[in-house]
């Protein structure tokens, strides 16, 4: 029973990129006068989508029964405890409204004609439909996020050669993120990064410090930046996280400056332009 049911509600479970999360569906039937393993496909469905958990399409089950006797016989829809112990077919038919995600038939005489199966095929079909509109009345659509109370796990991309950017010497750089999230941060060599956090804010805090460690520099934006050397011919400023440009002594003021150190000092702030950045990364200031 359990298979099937994992087996009919699979076809609509996201991609691990889409969703990386270990999905579990625990099904208790304590009494039944039907099908437990429809109503497991049914219940699990909405389960699921009450979760949050993305499905493309709503799934549902149906049993269908036969009666059948000489050349005379019945087709039975949602078949309930006693119509399955005294009848002679079991057809269980689940699926979308678009098609078939599983079926499993049980028959206790030796054959049935093609007809037969193709009317029981057809009555499972109509009775979706009407299961299927009676789970959308309920909830038509799965909710827009999982629970607040749930684990996230999200996945961003990132340039594989900033990843020593995002570690830092001796891992001193995502050690300090994860002490300032606890976030739970996997790194791969791809540049697929993983990070796993039970409070929204910081996983997205976690995502923020590693965007602007790996961000590149744009030529023409303005950035506000520190100035972390002064020399003779410029001033050095840090304009991202691990990312320094010259600002020549001649791009300062219109006029001629004389002395950088009349202008600027150590650690102060400066809105400056990306004029150019060469084919060294060498990033011109202005």
């Amino acid at each position: 029973h359990g298979a099937l049911a994992e087996k009919s509600i699979l076809p609509s479970i996201p991609d691990e990129e889409d969703f990386p999360y270990t999905i579990r569906i625990v099904s208790d039937i304590l009494e039944s006068n039907g099908s437990s393993s429809m109503a497991t496909v049914c219940g699990g469905v909405l389960a699921l989508m009450d979760a949050g958990v993305p499905l493309p399409t709503i799934i549902a089950g149906i049993a269908i029964g036969l009666v059948k006797e000489d050349n005379r016989h019945a087709v039975l829809t949602d078949i309930e405890g006693l119509e399955d112990h005294f009848g002679d077919m079991d057809l269980k038919v689940a699926g979308t409204e678009k098609g078939v995600t599983a079926i499993q038939m049980d028959l206790k005489v030796p054959s049935i004609p093609v007809e037969i199966l193709k009317e029981g095929l057809l009555r499972a079909r109509d009775a979706r439909l009407k299961v299927l509109s009676k789970m959308k009345e309920v909830l038509a659509q799965p909710r827009p996020d999982i629970s607040s109370y749930a684990p996230r796990i999200i996945h961003i991309m990132i340039n594989p050669e900033k990843l020593g950017d995002v570690i830092g010497p001796a891992g001193k750089i995502i050690k300090k993120i994860i002490a300032q999230t606890n976030a739970k941060i996997d790194i791969e060599d791809s540049g697929k990064i993983t990070i796993a956090s039970s409070n929204p804010e910081s996983a997205e805090k976690a995502i923020e410090m590693i965007r602007e460690l790996t961000v590149d520099a744009e030529v023409g934006q303005i950035y506000t930046g520190k100035i972390v050397r002064l020399e003779e011919y410029g001033a050095f400023i840090e304009i991202l996280p691990s990312m320094v440009g010259l600002l020549h002594i001649s791009e300062i003021a219109h006029q001629r400056t004389r002395n950088i150190r009349d202008v600027f000092k150590m650690g102060q702030t400066v809105r400056v332009k990306v004029m150019a950045i060469d084919q060294d990364n060498k990033i011109k200031l202005s």
